[in-house]
């Protein structure tokens, strides 16, 4: 079988250089590079991906064996039916790896056409090291191999405001452009680069924050036997994701001038302001996991697929995102309600088999995060509790409740079986240290809610209504189990 550089044409890596990605993972590749192909097939664009590895242990050499290409596929759900959509991204020039050549990563900060710097190396790669040098090759922080490439960058041009670069940082961090300018700016004056230098940072550089949000799958490797038949070549490189994409951009509008990918397929929204976008994002997709999750899993589901297909829990779920969630939110309406109902596609998707025990994973940190704000924006601007919401925190309590065998933190499901809680030390103890005291639903309560170490310092028993209504729901749990209580729950509605 011939190999896909045998068989497609690279058509869009042919293009000038105009975007440095710092990432060559599954995440940028089905989603920052394909948003840059549609753009380059529209002609707005009309610019290459020089990748360069983050980590020394990269992809290039798969990468450059391929010639920079490689198949998307995106699999999902659109007018209530599974559907497949197969792309050949051909926008990749090569793939750089500064760990293996430093010459080429300095070679990028001379590349005059070079004009968008995205990134993508995990939650811990904005950070400051402070053993980091100037003159490592490369440094070992993102943040440092930065502020190198913009000396080289400022030295080449001169100073010139015109070869500053807009940075579009993906890593799932707040405010993750402002972090990455603050470390820069921090090594610039550590390593005594100069008042110029700094001030050229500040005034020729565009530093945008960003919200990212797609899942991929990556490569498939339980059916990419099927794949290649179908596609007619070889590809060590194939990658799947879902159909929804998203991605916020907080930056002035103008720049979005300099790389315009929000004018076709894909959903790039550039905004003075992400932080209510984040909200909508946590508060409804994740918040939407987090409330149904435990209770869903205790009652026998264990895919989210599973629990989206039982019409209990999928218009429990509807009830909460649109009865409770929706209303303590702030953007227009209609905007929640469309990512709402994405949310309802997305955990449809039968190309994804998301595990309930893995979403249950330091679920107090989530259930804090993500579901306690809505029930406390809720009760202040209803003047009363959200019922469903209550629901799963009882359900959240209850999942918790278990005892230490064998090493292993764990509890016991409606049907008898037995599974493994996920927490830090100091949690598990927390509600390991109920097993042998008999407490009824109001102590037990109680004691969840006036631990102020799970809710940020807050004691939840000082809101009127909650430890009540939290035990009353663990009470009919107890006594009808998980979806009669539920049932009973929507019925009443709030």
């Amino acid at each position: 079988m011939q190999k896909i550089n045998e068989k497609v044409e690279k058509v869009y890596g042919k293009y000038p250089q105009k975007v440095l990605q710092i990432g060559e993972g599954n995440f940028l590749r089905a989603f920052a590079d394909w948003m840059i192909d549609e753009a380059n097939e529209r002609g707005d664009f009309k610019g290459s991906i020089l990748l360069c590895c983050p980590i020394k242990a990269g992809m290039e050499k798969v990468i450059n064996e391929q010639d920079g290409l490689y198949t998307l596929i995106m699999r999902g759900i659109e007018d209530k039916k599974p559907i497949s959509k197969t792309r050949q991204i051909t926008s990749v020039s090569k793939c750089i790896n500064p760990y293996q050549n430093f010459e080429d990563f300095l070679e990028a900060a001379r590349n005059p056409d070079i004009e968008v710097v995205i990134s993508n190396t995990t939650e811990a790669g904005i950070a400051y090291n402070e053993n980091d040098k100037q003159s490592d090759t490369p440094p070992s922080s993102f943040p440092a191999k930065i502020t190198v490439l913009l000396y080289e960058r400022f030295k080449t041009f001169k100073g010139s405001l015109a070869k500053g670069l807009l940075f579009l940082p993906v890593e799932l961090i707040d405010n993750n452009g402002i972090y990455l300018k603050k470390y820069v700016l921090q090594y610039a004056r550590q390593w005594k680069l100069g008042d110029d230098f700094i001030a050229w940072i500040e005034k020729a550089n565009k530093w945008t924050n960003t919200l990212v949000d797609r899942i991929v799958t990556g490569y498939p490797k339980d059916d990419i036997e099927s794949i290649k038949q179908n596609l007619g070549y070889e590809d060590n490189l194939v990658v799947t994701c879902e159909l929804f994409n998203l991605w916020v951009i907080e930056g002035k509008k103008e720049w979005a001038d300099i790389f315009p990918i929000h004018k076709g397929k894909a959903n790039v929204l550039w905004t003075e302001d992400v932080k209510p976008y984040k909200m909508r994002k946590v508060r409804i997709l994740n918040g939407a996991h987090t409330a149904t999750v435990p209770a869903a899993f205790l009652a026998g589901h264990n895919f989210v697929l599973d629990f989206i297909n039982d019409e209990v829990f999928k218009n429990y779920l509807n009830k909460i995102l649109f009865e409770e969630v929706i209303p303590t939110l702030d953007l227009p309406k209609a905007d929640l309600e469309s990512f709402a109902n994405n949310v309802f596609a997305r955990f449809s998707n039968p190309y994804i088999k998301h595990s309930l025990l893995d979403i249950s994973l330091n679920c107090s940190s989530k259930f804090n995060a993500r579901c306690l704000p809505t029930i406390l924006e809720y009760k202040k601007r209803m003047s009363k509790l959200p019922k469903l919401l209550t629901f799963s925190f009882a359900a959240f309590i209850k999942f918790y409740l278990g005892e230490m065998l064998d090493g292993k933190f764990t509890g016991k499901r409606e049907n008898g079986e037995t599974y493994q809680i996920k927490d830090n030390a100091e949690v598990l103890e927390f509600f390991e240290s109920f097993r042998n005291k008999n407490l009824n639903e109001i102590d037990l309560v109680s004691a969840v809610l006036s631990n102020q170490s799970l809710w940020d310092g807050k004691d939840l028993t000082e809101i009127d209504g909650l430890s009540d209504a939290v035990a009353d729901n663990l009470k009919k749990i107890k006594k009808d189990g998980i979806k009669e209580t539920i049932k009973s729950a929507v019925c009443d509605g709030n």
